[in-house]
């Protein structure tokens, strides 16, 4: 279980993109900025998170690229694009790490721990025992558990998956849902 009420600024959080801060397109890639689309009340949750963690990392597997579907220059776009609207509504991503990997044994695929030893070796005051990394799949939890971390799960596109499983810690409906539950307990 996370204890919520102690997290302060020594603590540090992770989000994966698609399926938590947009809406994840069903077999498919984001490829433009003209199809990502920000699930409703992210810009609020993550105003509260830059007022309670000093650290915000987006970590993400970005297979498109890989498979030559989606566009290095778009996803930058894509990233810088999101990053001005969450800094505009007052939030804040510190840096954004992406895998465009294919082989799912390469360390910076999730779950493999690649871009959380990335944004460690950037950002040295990261403490993953202060850590919470927040996903929408069994792989998120994975990749949170390899590094040492606390893990939120959010059912958005695995309403299926077993909320008891052993590799979450605690899990809400929505992004803004742990933003507020996190608040409360400040």
């Amino acid at each position: 279980m996370i204890p919520l009420h102690t997290i302060n600024r020594e603590w540090t959080l992770f989000l994966d993109r698609d399926g938590v801060i947009n809406h994840e397109k069903y077999k498919d890639y984001i490829h433009r900025w003209d199809e990502f689309v920000f699930y409703e009340g992210v810009m609020e949750a993550l105003a509260v998170f830059a007022n309670i963690f000093p650290r915000i990392f987006i970590v993400t597997n970005q297979k498109g690229v890989g498979k030559g579907l989606t566009r290095p220059e778009d996803l930058f776009e894509i990233h810088q694009n999101m990053q001005n609207v969450i800094t505009t509504a007052g939030g804040r991503i510190d840096a954004i790490y992406f895998c465009p990997d294919l082989e799912e044994t390469s360390i910076n695929r999730k779950p493999n721990p690649g871009m959380g030893l990335q944004a460690k070796e950037a950002f040295p005051a990261i403490d993953f025992s202060k850590t919470i990394m927040v996903g929408n799949t069994i792989s998120d939890m994975e990749f949170g558990r390899n590094l040492g971390c606390y893990t939120v799960f959010l059912p958005t596109t695995h309403p299926e998956i077993d909320l008891n499983d052993h590799r979450i810690d605690l899990s809400f409906l929505t992004l803004k849902a742990f933003a507020d539950e996190l608040l409360k307990q400040q």
